[in-house]
């Protein structure tokens, strides 16, 4: 992506602006500015803390924040001298707040949700999709989403805004980036229904037709930096294809992928629908499914045997609608008819999945698949696991905090211990009450830095 590589003081100014009075960060400066970063040390009072998603709250404690880790969690409200900490060190004050580890959504896709059009990608350069997702990432961040794994993206386009926010040039939540999926020719990341100059001409990396040619796309994704291999083992709804939403990866692709994929250190994870597409991914040990929709008993028991994951990206009906009417008022107000008809095969299915899954013992970690959740609304995947799947709030707490550090790997998130990521949220309501506080976040600190605060928070 040209302007991550060569105007990156230009795009710094951009997207700050973008920021502006939505995060607590410095301020516009000349290309040479220095990189954001935490101060020295910080200390939290909480209220109530739950620093361990799956063990209980306790009541006035102190968080201590050094260099954007955290440094030592306290009983009680201790002060500066009391912690021998220098006299000027900023305490902030979430005494009446229920503080916790940031969220973790494992998937999202940032550079979408832009408002003019699905042929938008035909008209606008990688730049323009980078800034969208600039958008998308600050959302995230104000709604406590402190880390999110995008799943899809052309290029450069999020790997860049991954490394700028990284390196400090602007402030967002810590990103995890697959670039372009892995894809079948005329799959779900494939260009469909276009003239054959154009489906030509159109670059999709991650297209790819038998086992050695899959090998070749997961490593050169692997050479351009992803984090993470996502393979579109089914069909999808929203593609233009008609091929339906089963299985178009064989079970020698799917194995010569994901044996790739481990080989050189990075997790697998899989778009699939159809129960025959998630059976061929358990068989080639991947780590994780994303959506899963007609999985059944069989297929849950085969995944929770294996440890494989499930994402179900549940709350996206809520958004999306289970009828004609429904979906034409929402945000695929112009879906083709090819996918309408995929969309409302789904239904109530998304919610009975979970349900199904939690009885089983199936392990879930959140994820939106925002834009279809729009961004900065994510929360809503824990909300609907509690009301409409029978989780209880603290195991939805757990999905979308240490179970989504697990099922992606990710290191140092997902809980507050000493030596783990100063990633902490306030949220002004107590959501082991009341799962809905999840939507109501106050206040957000990203490794040590805060970026978001009410006015009655110091």
């Amino acid at each position: 992506m040209r302007v991550a590589r060569r105007g990156v003081g230009f795009l710094r100014q951009l997207l700050l602006g973008l920021a502006a009075g939505a995060a607590t960060i410095a301020a516009p400066g000349t290309a040479n500015a220095a990189p954001l970063a935490p101060p020295p040390f910080s200390i939290i009072h909480a209220g109530r803390l739950l620093a361990v998603p799956g063990k209980q709250p306790v009541e006035k404690a102190t968080v201590v924040v050094q260099q954007g880790n955290i440094k030592e969690i306290r009983a009680g409200y201790a002060d500066a001298a009391a912690l021998g900490l220098p006299a000027d060190t900023r305490v902030i004050d979430l005494t009446s707040r229920f503080v916790m580890p940031g969220f973790i959504d494992l998937h999202v896709h940032l550079s979408g949700g832009a408002e003019r059009g699905r042929d938008l990608n035909l008209r606008e350069p990688d730049n323009y999709f980078t800034i969208v997702a600039y958008r998308s990432a600050l959302a995230a961040l104000m709604g406590g989403f402190t880390t999110v794994r995008d799943l899809g993206s052309e290029g450069y386009t999020v790997l860049g805004l991954r490394d700028s926010i990284r390196d400090g040039i602007v402030q967002g939540p810590r990103i995890l980036a697959s670039g372009d999926p892995i894809s079948p020719t005329n799959g779900h990341a494939d260009n469909h229904n276009l003239r054959e100059e154009l489906l030509t001409g159109i670059i999709r990396r991650g297209v790819c037709n038998g086992a050695d040619d899959c090998r070749r796309a997961v490593r050169e994704a692997i050479r351009r930096g992803v984090d993470v291999i996502k393979v579109m083992a089914s069909g999808g709804t929203l593609d233009e294809g008609d091929g339906g939403t089963g299985q178009q990866f064989t079970d020698e692709e799917l194995q010569a992928i994901a044996g790739t994929a481990h080989a050189f250190g990075r997790r697998v994870t899989a778009h699939a629908h159809a129960k025959a597409a998630i059976d061929a991914c358990i068989r080639a040990n991947f780590d994780s499914i994303e959506h899963g929709m007609w999985a059944d008993e069989e297929t849950l028991k085969a995944m929770k045997a294996k440890g494989i994951w499930l994402i179900p990206t549940a709350a996206t009906i809520t958004y999306v609608g289970d009828t004609p009417e429904k979906v034409r008022n929402g945000p695929l107000k112009d879906l083709p008819a090819v996918s309408m008809e995929k969309v409302l095969k789904l239904g109530t299915q998304p919610r009975k999945l979970v349900t199904l899954a939690h009885k089983i013992g199936v392990g879930i970690a959140l994820g939106t698949d925002a834009p279809l959740v729009p961004h900065g609304e994510n929360g809503m995947e824990m909300v609907t696991y509690v009301v409409d799947s029978g989780l209880t709030p603290m195991e939805a707490l757990m999905a979308g905090t240490v179970n989504a550090a697990q099922a992606g790997g990710i290191k140092d998130v997902g809980k507050l211990e000493p030596g783990m990521a100063a990633d902490v949220i306030a949220l002004a309501q107590d959501p082991l009450a009341d799962i809905h506080a999840v939507m109501n976040v106050s206040f957000v600190m990203r490794g040590g830095i805060v970026a978001k605060t009410t006015g009655d928070t110091q």
